[in-house]
């Protein structure tokens, strides 16, 4: 009878430490934000290989071409590597005009498999900063046509968009460390974009972290809700250490 529950016992322990935690198979694809580059979101990256994801930290050339174009060129790759992988699930994890860009080719491309979307700081529904500066020439010359579509007026590439119906946390930053910026934002902001421009009809949650826009990415408390919507499809209320 010992013998029969040790037998037992290890056939139990075999499958559990042979079988991969559904973490363990599923996929992240990280998009950064405007004007940056896949080493801005390698902090976020490691946490989610850490936590037993498989990470595709996608590097793009954001300045380069329309928000259509670049979200049909850099998504579409990325899922279909994805799916030849077998993924059970793939979620998403943007800063900034990454947001824009997976609601762009979510609107178009229908995901089956479709896990859930955290965005960083998304100009979801456009940036005053852009509707100041946004004809000026050396904004042209530093963000390309992708930044020119993120104003806050109706025809802006942002509210054109549908309202999401899939599940997608946005962190909000309330801290600035560009004061020019900010006094052309009205309410809190994070240098970039306003607390309440971030918001987008039929997210799951919203939080505001004390962050400012270029760091929310290696931000510690922004990648442990990060974790945890991805886990779990909502954030921490109360997190230890905000």
């Amino acid at each position: 009878m010992l013998a029969r529950r040790f037998h037992v016992l290890f056939l139990m322990l075999a499958v559990i430490l042979g079988s991969p935690s559904l973490a363990q198979t599923e996929h992240v694809i990280l998009l950064h934000g405007l004007c940056r580059t896949s080493r801005s979101m390698a902090p976020m990256a490691g946490a989610l290989r850490a936590a037993g994801y498989v990470v595709h930290n996608l590097d793009y050339p954001s300045r380069t071409a329309p928000i259509e174009e670049l979200a049909d060129r850099v998504i579409a790759p990325a899922v279909a590597g994805c799916e030849a992988a077998g993924a059970p699930r793939i979620h998403f994890v943007t800063h900034s005009l990454g947001g824009i860009l997976v609601r762009q080719y979510l609107a178009a491309h229908p995901l089956p498999v479709l896990g859930r979307v955290v965005m960083l700081g998304p100009p979801n529904q456009g940036s005053e900063v852009v509707d100041h500066l946004g004809s000026w020439r050396l904004f042209i010359l530093i963000n390309g046509p992708a930044g020119r579509q993120l104003g806050t007026g109706a025809a802006s590439l942002p509210n054109l968009l549908s309202p999401v119906t899939f599940p997608v946390g946005v962190i909000a930053g309330n801290r600035s460390i560009n004061w020019i910026n900010s006094l052309l934002i009205p309410g809190p902001d994070d240098g970039k974009v306003s607390v309440d421009r971030t918001r987008v009809a039929g997210m799951s949650d919203h939080l505001v972290l004390r962050c400012s826009h270029p760091f929310l990415m290696g931000d510690r408390p922004a990648i442990r809700q990060t974790l945890h919507f991805l886990a779990h499809g909502r954030f921490l209320r109360r997190p230890r250490g905000l």
